[in-house]
């Protein structure tokens, strides 16, 4: 049995932790959870109006996000989108110490501001738990120095200038993050080639034997990978230049051109073998892709 919580407010978050709200800015909030008593005493999952950047360490796991348990011990960070599902369980030691922070903002926060046409840009707020940006002491460091900032300018009496500087400060912290994750892709370069191999073995095999008559999504190559279709794109794109997509269409492109020389079917009949419902989006993707027609490239 589970309780659903979906807090809508900042207030809803400072209730949620029972929490005074001494900071009484309604958009944005820092946490510190060595303040926060924590007495679930039965599963909950809990969504949120607001993006969330959490940090958390405890002698016990007590998180799960994307059916995972978190392994917060080594200070690992998790962003989560608005609407996204965090699990909590209460199943920690009585005394065990729990620390770290949280920086939470809403959307209307960043709305008005060059920040929000960059939140696409922000992939890892898409990744899944096992996918999570595991800190060095010094990356901490620097993003609790980013939040500490905003704490205090938060603190600060409200003024013309205070949005700009606490977003100011959250871009910083993105940035960062986007940052150590590049750095993560390049520590864990070994197992990146494994899974660009994976890619390769599954693309080649599909296009050998397309029983399915359908084209591949990076949904389905992030699902045979065990990655998050971000996640898997971000990787592809860091350790070959191209991205998930950039695979599927690669050996897409390279399939049809056997098709278009090593057999007689016309361009119509090829694209419905590779998948495509109407042959005039395989005309226009193999043009983009080789600069020719399919019928240009048998001639």
């Amino acid at each position: 049995m589970s309780t659903f919580l979906h807090l809508k407010s900042i207030a809803d978050l400072f209730r949620f932790f029972r929490l005074e709200r001494a900071v009484m800015h309604p958009l944005v909030a820092v946490i510190d959870f060595s303040k926060v008593r924590e007495d679930i005493t039965e599963k909950t999952l809990l969504s949120c109006d607001f993006y969330s950047l959490i940090c958390k360490s405890y002698n016990r796991n007590n998180f799960k996000y994307g059916r995972k348990v978190v392994d917060f011990q080594d200070g690992s960070l998790i962003c989560m989108a608005p609407n996204q599902v965090l699990e909590l369980e209460n199943d920690s030691e009585p005394d065990a110490a729990l620390t770290g922070w949280g920086l939470f903002f809403h959307p209307d926060l960043i709305r008005a501001t060059s920040v929000f046409e960059k939140m696409k840009d922000y992939s890892f707020f898409a990744y899944e738990v096992a996918e999570a940006l595991h800190l060095s002491d010094k990356e901490n460091q620097i993003l609790k120095d980013c939040v500490a900032k905003i704490e205090t300018e938060l603190k600060e009496n409200i003024d013309e200038h205070s949005q700009n500087i606490i977003v100011s400060q959250i871009e910083l912290v993105l940035n960062y993050c986007t940052r150590f994750y590049s750095r993560q892709f390049i520590t864990r370069k070994n197992s990146n080639n494994g899974v660009v191999m994976q890619v390769e073995k599954i693309l080649s095999t599909y296009f050998q034997d397309n029983t399915e008559k359908r084209l591949p999504t990076v949904k389905d190559l992030a699902e045979q990978v065990f990655l998050s279709p971000g996640y898997l794109s971000d990787l592809l794109k860091k350790e070959t230049g191209k991205s998930a997509q950039d695979h599927i269409h690669f050996y897409l492109i390279d399939e049809a051109k056997n098709l278009l020389l090593s057999t007689d079917k016309t361009v119509s009949e090829i694209a419905y073998i590779l998948g495509f419902e109407y042959s005039q989006y395989f005309n226009k993707l193999f043009k983009q892709k080789t600069g020719k027609t399919p019928v240009e490239f048998r001639n």
